[in-house]
């Protein structure tokens, strides 16, 4: 295990038969006109800072002004096998959970329990206006939030306040996320969606942001009040918030990929043609001056998997 585990997974069996008829997604509705806003938890099994959240928002009760606010467990079957001794296990049963989104793969005739899982959840995903999906990273990296491919998503941050580095990249070789499905993916459309990358996957710290995130996603959102929300927040919100644009993501063509040395994310390199990873007989190096690397990740690494995103800031 490369990273000691400083909380524990959070028993959110209580929160199984909610009113819904799906099990773990629950939906408190105000009964007044408003948006539809979803936060969802469990994407990745091992990712379990955002359960602890939600659970957080459960007993916290919130005080709904307008709308309705779905909040949903999602990949639980992989989150229940989970294991001190082997974490990145439970990140999914069959397969990536955020990257069968796309219609063809959900209406396609493959199966996996992350696809039934999907199928599910789809309508509550589908009905949402506003979208936040609560993830955290393998390597100690300062929180980022993934605001898609669009810049609408990046102004819908600022909107939030949190985190100080905001992304804006070009989506997942491997398939489509549920934060850039439909509306959210489509510069026309009112709806928005956030992933917010809450730092590494069991460092303590990753809790207080993803609950700060959350509360201050809803009250973006419109649906709670700034009363409501104020008092429970635990973070000093960042004196300004920067873009970082990804130019390209680096994926794995085999099973041999390897940095050449130890990167845990928005490290800026100020020389184009620093060597950055190998490949078998490949190198990747940067391809311009003050080069961001977003998110690198040595955990799960195999042929079409990305391991890094090259970037700049605005």
């Amino acid at each position: 295990m490369k990273y000691r585990i400083e909380i524990r997974p959070p028993d959110i069996k209580a929160y199984r038969h909610g009113n819904t008829g799906v099990d773990y997604v629950h939906v408190l509705d105000s009964g007044k006109p408003g948006p539809t806003v979803m936060v969802q938890a469990l994407t990745h099994g091992n990712e379990f800072s955002g359960a602890i959240a939600l659970d957080f928002l459960f007993k916290e009760k919130p005080e709904i002004s307008r709308g309705r606010l779905i909040l949903a467990f999602a990949n639980v079957a992989a989150f229940e096998r989970f294991d001190f001794d082997d974490p990145d296990r439970s990140r999914f049963i069959d397969e990536d959970y955020n990257r069968v989104w796309a219609d063809a793969v959900i209406d396609g005739s493959r199966d996996s329990a992350e696809l039934r899982r999907a199928r599910e959840l789809r309508p509550f995903v589908d009905s949402a206006d506003f979208l936040l999906d609560l993830h955290t990273m393998t390597e100690p990296c300062r929180p980022i939030m993934v605001c898609g491919m669009l810049d609408k998503g990046a102004e819908f941050a600022r909107r939030v306040g949190v985190p100080a580095d905001l992304l804006i990249d070009t989506g997942h070789p491997a398939g489509l996320r549920m934060r850039d499905r439909g509306g959210f993916g489509d510069p026309a459309s009112p709806k928005n969606a956030l992933l917010i990358e809450a730092g590494q996957h069991w460092e303590k710290s990753s809790v207080d942001v993803a609950i700060d995130t959350t509360l201050r996603f809803l009250q973006a959102s419109g649906i709670v009040d700034a009363q409501w929300v104020k008092p429970r927040l635990r973070l000093t919100p960042p004196p300004g918030q920067r873009v970082v644009r990804v130019t390209q993501p680096i994926t794995a063509s085999s099973a041999n990929f390897r940095f050449v040395q130890r990167w845990t994310g928005l490290e800026i390199l100020p020389k184009a043609g620093t060597l950055i990873a190998t490949d078998s007989d490949k190198e990747w190096r940067t391809p311009y001056d003050e080069c961001v690397l977003v998110m690198p990740s040595t955990a799960h690494v195999k042929p079409g998997n990305t391991m890094v995103r090259l970037g700049r800031y605005d």
